[in-house]
């Protein structure tokens, strides 16, 4: 594709002179650290790369960051970034009030701690939604580019549209104005949604949900998260956690019997409908009156999805219109809809709205979903 091969030069261009700049302070990770100070009008400038859902933005940061002959660089989604960042900053309040460090301000000692863990930073999905993380990014990111950080970024927006209608946006613009000093920014505005593409080839509907089911969702899991790694997470609501089994930038893949066969409820649902745009789900049963309540949760789980138009890939015992087996209860009626629902779900034209809808849309952050 002509528009990412534009996007290939600039990174290549760009692992070049950080080798460069490593090769010149090979002697000692402390050597480079204090050559970092001396010469931050020397700093090596990243690359901001926006463009629609699909493009191949983090497919090429992905290859960007596994040649870069760098030790302490981090691949990190932005949203899971900013937690981190949020975490250092409580922990080092309480450390203030317990009178365990002096400073008052715990930005500089955060920013230098990152600073020596990694010297290159790649983001993916950068964006900013929730205030609290808008209110320090000038300050926070002033000091780690001061320490001689590179940044590559994938987003959805161009800078100048971050944080777009936030509140007290004002506070925020002058971090735009560093965002652009430091970085090339570059649009990649290939024709194609090469996501949409890959996953109309896979099955987002498998059943029965068997061992040959397990490995389609396991090979669709690999394709939609280019690979990137999975951990457990989880999401803060009102005082508890709703955990995430596993998770990869803005997808969550779950069994039924994590989201169906615990006490959850709306809350979580809609929690978790605002953290991912991608869920995947295994091992759907037949359900029936012996699994009522599980059947309440599942309905009420696919109308939250479908409702906030998340995308779902998940593996059932049987089609939409035989997963729900009992005769009598409000439920038979009610699954009427869940089975036109995860009908629609799989179609064409729903994955085709889902990729529109992504489009210069920043995902929502956990904080933001608790909302």
């Amino acid at each position: 594709d002509p528009a990412q091969e534009r996007i290939v030069a600039a990174l290549d261009r760009l692992t070049d002179e950080i080798s460069a700049k490593r090769l010149a302070h090979k002697s000692s990770a402390l050597g480079w650290l204090f050559a970092r100070k001396r010469e931050t009008h020397e700093a090596v400038k990243g690359l901001y790369i926006h463009g629609g859902v699909g493009r191949g933005k983090t497919m090429l940061m992905d290859m960007f960051f596994d040649l870069l002959p760098v030790r302490r660089k981090r691949r990190v989604h932005f949203n899971d970034f900013m937690a981190d960042v949020q975490d250092r900053i409580q922990k080092h309040r309480q450390a203030r009030k317990n009178g365990d460090v002096r400073e008052d301000d715990p930005i500089p000692p955060v920013a230098k701690a990152l600073a020596e863990q990694a010297w290159v930073l790649c983001f993916d999905e950068f964006s900013v939604t929730d205030i609290a993380d808008a209110m320090i990014l000038s300050r926070l990111f002033s000091a780690l580019f001061a320490s001689g950080v590179v940044l590559v970024a994938t987003s959805n927006v161009a800078p100048e549209n971050l944080y777009s209608d936030g509140l007290n946006r004002q506070l925020f613009l002058p971090f735009i104005g560093i965002l652009e000093r430091h970085t090339q920014v570059l649009a990649l505005d290939a024709d194609k949604d090469y996501r949409l593409e890959k996953l109309a080839r896979t099955p987002v509907y498998v059943t029965p949900a068997d061992a040959a089911a397990d490995q389609l969702l396991d090979e669709a899991w690999q394709a939609m998260t280019r690979g990137a790694p999975t951990a457990e997470t989880s999401i803060a609501l009102k005082g508890r956690q709703v955990i995430v089994p596993r998770a990869a930038g803005d997808a969550a893949r779950f069994s039924f019997a994590d989201l169906c066969e615990k006490p959850l409820g709306a809350r979580d649902f809609l929690a978790i409908a605002g953290r991912f745009s991608t869920i995947f789900i295994d091992h759907v049963p037949v359900l029936g009156e012996g699994k009522r309540n599980e059947a309440k949760r599942f309905i009420l789980l696919i109308d939250t999805l479908y409702d906030h138009h998340v995308r779902l890939v998940m593996s059932a015992e049987a089609p939409p219109q035989a997963l729900y087996a009992a005769k009598r209860g409000v439920e038979v009626f009610e699954f009427e809809r869940t089975a036109s629902r995860l009908t629609e779900m799989q179609s064409r034209d729903w994955l085709e709205d889902w990729a529109e809808r992504q489009k210069g849309k920043p995902a929502l952050d956990a904080k933001q979903a608790q909302a």
